[in-house]
């Protein structure tokens, strides 16, 4: 993925980080805020005691992380501190608190392409008008991709990213003690990996593969919706 200071078209620059920054904070504050609830839920008190049970964006930003999101499009926020020993099955909860903040991102996608092809209908039959529908459109849009690109970045089985700990409920403890071990030099890989522009091509068929379906399931809702409503009132 590209990053986002295009110094050669400031114009473009300044108008992608206006765009930027409110999907990608809502995104990322949802995401954490997902595995902190879900955490708390399956009684472990860590995530309310260190403040993270909050739409405060500010709870969940990591400096190191913002500032990859900014140069490369990829980044982190600040991991969720939770306590395994408080779950009733410890491998069960932490895969299920792993799995919430990616889960979270894909339905805040399927939301935003909904709301964006029901914008895009209001605008065919005229009850809205054009500038209303690029404006919304351009902004679900946006946000859609930024939740995408959390969801399969995250969903990657290396850790420290949900999708290993996802991965690690099937593996043996010994080989995942062992894996973790390399924790630190997986993180930096996929750092360079980021800054090289490698990653984003790699996973841009995932993102393009996610979008196609979450854009179908949303045509075929509205058109269950639309014929449901018609078989009522006709």
């Amino acid at each position: 993925m590209i990053g986002l200071l295009n110094f050669s078209n400031p114009v473009e620059m300044i108008r992608n980080l206006i765009i930027f920054v409110p999907t990608t904070l809502l995104a990322l504050t949802v995401h954490e805020l997902a595995h902190a609830w879900v955490s708390s839920r399956l009684g472990d008190p860590t995530p309310r005691m260190e403040g993270r049970l909050t739409l405060n964006p500010l709870a969940h930003l990591d400096l190191v992380g913002t500032i990859m999101m900014i140069i490369t499009g990829f980044g982190w926020a600040k991991p969720v501190g939770i306590n395994p020993a408080y779950y009733k099955n410890r491998k069960t909860g932490t895969a299920l608190v792993a799995a919430a903040g990616p889960l979270s991102n894909l339905v805040m996608a399927f939301i935003a392409v909904l709301i964006m092809n029901i914008c895009l209908i209001l605008g065919y039959g005229g009850v809205i008008g054009n500038t209303v529908v690029s404006a919304i459109g351009t902004f679900c849009n946006a946000f859609a991709l930024r939740n995408i690109v959390f969801a399969v970045f995250n969903i990657i089985p290396l850790p420290p990213l949900d999708g290993w700990n996802v991965v690690s409920m099937f593996i043996p403890d010994r080989i995942c003690y062992r894996v973790m071990q390399y924790q630190r030099y997986c993180m930096l890989g996929i750092m360079a990996l980021s800054l090289t522009g490698i990653l984003g091509k790699i996973l841009y068929f995932a993102y393009n593969a996610v979008y196609q379906i979450l854009a179908t399931g949303s045509g075929y809702l509205l058109l269950a919706v639309y014929r449901l409503i018609t078989h009522f009132m006709g």
